[in-house]
């Protein structure tokens, strides 16, 4: 069993083996063909031509050839006519004598065949030198008429005669002809077989094997290998080819390398504008909670200070009723207490007073674009952001503050929906009446019912690290433009902030 599995696999190696050493063959000889002169594949395509025209001519030869045997045969058939007619008079005469005309035509036409011999048979020439003897003695013996019978008899036998060996020479001359006329266009399609054949091998070998190799190296540049190609065994035609695409990988890698470090650049640039750009959005952020902080603070002090007032003026009133020197320096130490905390609430609440972003002119759908691009570093990557607006929607508004405003939702949503993922839709109405919306929604677990019914309300938040002041900012904000800021939850979840804005402000 062994040895029977040894020789198989030895069977298939040595198969294996053969069609590799034919196939290297027919590429060498093909590439060897480098060094055959451009015209020598028109020269075989001539030969062949020529090898036709050559059939084509002798076919035709032989057609006029037979052509002339045909007609001979038609005279002899002639012949053979006249005389039948004239033994057909002879006997119908009532003299049994033949007339002179007709033994002339039959001389005539007699002398005429052996002038004019287009015999097939061998033995044709000596036949007709017999008939003509006949027909030289049937003349010479007109006047016997005895002798009139058998010469018209031998006459008519002898042509008969020859008449069968020009048919039977001629069935066998046919065959011949069209023996060789069939081995000629066997002979013809070989060749061109042949021919065809090794246009083939060398149209394979020379052209489709180049191609499927060109191929080959695209499909590497499509793959972005640009390493170049050994041309040590480059056929001479194809060699400038393939040197060009050796130039052009070279040139390709280079352009590969300087695209990958302008890309490295530019996202090192990126990364650092979008990280400023956080910054600078965190900051904002800041300014806006410390802007909401004092704000609070400002209400505060604004509460405390009138009653401070109120103290104030007693003591100072307590401080005329004392005739105690040391009761009515106490009394001076209070009160001027007092003044200093008058003075620093009202430090502080000029310090509390809002600067106004400036108001600028732009388009909204543009802002939302840019501001998603920005959240794509901020929010995790399994929250989907969409966007449906109108195409182009303009107003003048505060552009920082409307931006503050969507990254504090927006990012209230995406903290809401948390690292499992979800959707955040921002959703822009069109304008209607000089107004228009802004809806940002979320499928996370929407608002608590005390936010809904108390609304909204500085510090007071359901997140564990949460401020209590992003919501309030937005409301601050939106009614000092004096629109509309509306919570709602949908179904089955997810919280929907609703901005009703107007297109200009004052």
């Amino acid at each position: 069993m062994l040895m029977d599995d040894r020789s198989k696999c030895e069977t298939r190696y040595n198969l294996h083996s053969l069609s590799l050493i034919r196939n290297s063959a027919l590429r060498r000889f093909f590439k060897n063909t480098t060094t055959l002169k451009w015209w020598t594949i028109p020269a075989l395509l001539l030969m062949v031509l020529s090898l036709l025209g050559g059939m084509i001519w002798r076919n035709f030869d032989r057609l006029e050839t037979m052509r002339a045997y045909v007609i001979y045969a038609h005279r002899i058939q002639a012949v053979a006519a006249d005389i039948q007619s004239a033994l057909t008079d002879y006997f119908l005469a009532d003299n049994r004598a033949l007339q002179e005309q007709q033994l002339a035509r039959l001389t005539e036409e007699i002398f005429g065949l052996a002038s004019n011999d287009h015999h097939v048979a061998p033995e044709t020439p000596l036949k007709l030198q017999d008939l003509r003897v006949a027909i030289t003695e049937l003349t010479a013996s007109k006047a016997t008429h005895d002798l009139q019978e058998p010469q018209l008899l031998k006459a008519l036998s002898i042509t008969n005669a020859i008449m069968d060996g020009e048919t039977l020479n001629r069935e066998v001359m046919l065959e011949d002809i069209s023996h060789s006329t069939r081995t000629e266009i066997i002979l013809v399609f070989a060749t061109v077989l042949g021919l065809l054949a090794l246009m083939g091998l060398f149209f394979r070998y020379r052209i489709l094997s180049p191609l499927n190799d060109l191929r080959q190296l695209l499909l590497r540049l499509a793959k972005e290998d640009y390493s170049p190609i050994d041309t040590g065994g480059i056929d001479r035609v194809l060699l400038p080819t393939f040197a060009s695409y050796n130039v052009m990988v070279r040139h390709l890698a280079e352009l590969e390398d300087t695209k990958r470090e302008y890309a490295q650049s530019l996202e090192a640039e990126v990364r650092l504008a979008t990280q400023a750009l956080m910054e600078q959005q965190a900051g904002l952020s800041r300014n806006e909670k410390l802007a909401a902080v004092g704000e609070l603070a400002a209400g505060i002090a604004h509460e405390l200070r009138n009653p401070l007032a109120g103290i104030q003026m007693s003591c100072v009133n307590l401080q005329h009723e004392f005739s105690d020197p040391d009761k009515i320096q106490r009394m001076s130490l209070v009160i001027d207490e007092l003044t200093r905390m008058a003075k620093l609430l009202s430090e502080l609440l000029d310090l509390s007073k809002h600067t106004p972003a400036p108001v600028l002119e732009f388009d909204v759908p543009d802002l939302i674009k840019d501001l998603i691009r920005l959240l794509r570093y901020q929010i995790p990557a399994s929250t989907k952001l969409s966007l449906e607006c109108p195409p182009e929607l303009r107003c003048r508004l505060p552009e920082s503050r409307i931006r503050q405003c969507l990254l504090n939702l927006v990012l209230n949503g995406a903290e809401a929906i948390g690292a499992e993922g979800g959707t955040i839709a921002i959703k822009v109405e069109a304008p209607k009446d000089e107004w228009f919306s802004i809806l940002v929604m979320d499928d996370g677990p929407g608002f608590s019912d005390a936010m809904l019914e108390n609304g909204i309300r500085p510090f007071s938040t359901g997140k564990t690290a949460g401020t209590g002041l992003g919501l309030a900012m937005v409301q601050r904000f939106v009614r000092e433009l004096g629109g509309q800021l509306t919570l709602a939850n949908q179904q089955p979840l997810g919280a929907v902030v609703l901005l009703r804005l107007p297109i200009t402000t004052a």
